[in-house]
């Protein structure tokens, strides 16, 4: 994609970001300036309401400069998208005033506790892996309720939040995705809403497509769209030294029929992940809901991510010693977009149980109506 003022400022403070893990002011108001944090937000307060596809291509197109600021990015508009649950008057202190407030969230696992309070519930926690929280307005996080036990999600204003500087990962390390401490809060009824109504999605009549589809509809295709970008950079860069000298026979590295062979497979998996993201984003956005679709959904982008994985394995065992210096662009896109596919929206084998329960139901039930006729 065309370079923006966003991807430039990303790019160049990718490295950066990868040694001080954590994103630069300038890449956080680069990145606001976007309206990713706007993009599910109701348009009665400013936002977009926007589709899964447009994110897909805008996520994926700023993973190409940076996948830290991709993923950020992405959960802000997540996490907007999130808070649209909350009662009017919560949603009301959110965007009142801004429609792009920036939004950090730890749901899965929930942890802390909530007790009852007159006005609300009291919130003590600790939560981890809470991605951009250090430069989050609101965080919103799940904790079971003391006295019923129902998991709720909580919005809580992030100069109430302390951040541990606990994040110190192989990949995504700009992400800042610290520990978040919430020692005594009093959470309003209004900044609340059940975990459960984040599952199934809303059900509201009249509500946008993007406020009724339950989490995991569109969930791992969101969390793969960096990684998509990522690997598409990995691909330009590789490609860069492909085209360049080896060394001593002055011949193009393509000579080589490993390395044309590497092209041709990285590639053509790096194309295969983006069409399977494009349909799950496509059937998030238009299609009716059905257990059938969303696990259909689950193993595509659980799919894409392997095959993305596996195009910068490619790459990486491929290039020269150089282009795998471990402060190099190669070795950290790897790094990321490994990251991505190991978590654990994008995990296959609790996908696969999932898409072969729907997709083998369905089966039986197709060969019972069969037998019946």
């Amino acid at each position: 994609m065309p370079p923006t003022s966003a991807t430039a400022t990303a790019a160049a403070h990718a490295q950066a970001a990868d040694r001080e893990s954590r994103l630069a002011p300038e890449v956080v108001a680069a990145l606001a300036a976007t309206g990713l944090a706007r993009h599910f937000v109701p348009r009665r307060w400013g936002g977009a309401e926007g589709t899964f596809t447009a994110l897909l291509h805008e996520v994926a197109g700023v993973g190409e400069a940076c996948t830290s600021a991709a993923w950020v990015g992405m959960l802000w508009a997540a996490h907007g998208r999130f808070a649209a649950l909350l009662p009017e008057e919560g949603q009301r202190g959110l965007w009142g005033a801004d429609p792009g407030v920036r939004i950090s969230a730890a749901l899965m696992p929930p942890a802390g506790r909530a007790e009852p309070a007159p006005d609300g519930w009291r919130l003590t926690g600790t939560w981890g892996c809470v991605s951009g929280v250090d430069s989050a307005e609101w965080v919103l996080v799940a904790a079971p309720v003391a006295d019923d036990g129902e998991t709720r999600v909580f919005a809580v204003p992030g100069a109430a939040v302390d951040v541990l500087d606990t994040w110190d990962a192989t990949g995504l390390r700009g992400t800042g995705s610290h520990t978040a401490v919430v020692r005594d809060a009093l959470v309003p009824h209004e900044l609340s809403f059940p975990l459960a109504e984040l599952m199934r999605g809303a059900t509201t009549p009249d509500l946008p497509r993007c406020h009724t589809a339950p989490a995991q509809l569109a969930g791992g295709l969101m969390f793969c769209a960096p990684a998509l970008g990522a690997a598409r950079r990995a691909l330009a860069v590789w490609s860069r030294w492909a085209a360049s000298k080896a060394p001593g026979s002055g011949r193009p590295q393509y000579d080589s029929a490993a390395v044309r062979e590497t092209l041709t497979v990285a590639s053509a998996h790096i194309d295969a992940a983006g069409l399977l993201l494009e349909r799950a984003a496509h059937r998030a956005d238009t299609e009716p809901v059905t257990p059938a679709l969303v696990t259909g959904n689950q193993r595509d982008a659980a799919v894409a991510a392997g095959l993305l994985a596996d195009a910068v394995d490619r790459l990486f065992r491929t290039g020269g010693a150089h282009i795998r210096d471990a402060s190099g662009e190669l070795t950290r896109l790897w790094r990321d977009v490994h990251t991505v596919a190991s978590h654990g929206v994008l995990r296959l084998e609790p996908v696969a149980a999932a898409y072969a329960s729907t997709a083998l139901a369905a089966a039986d039930r197709a060969s019972t109506a069969s037998r019946s006729a």
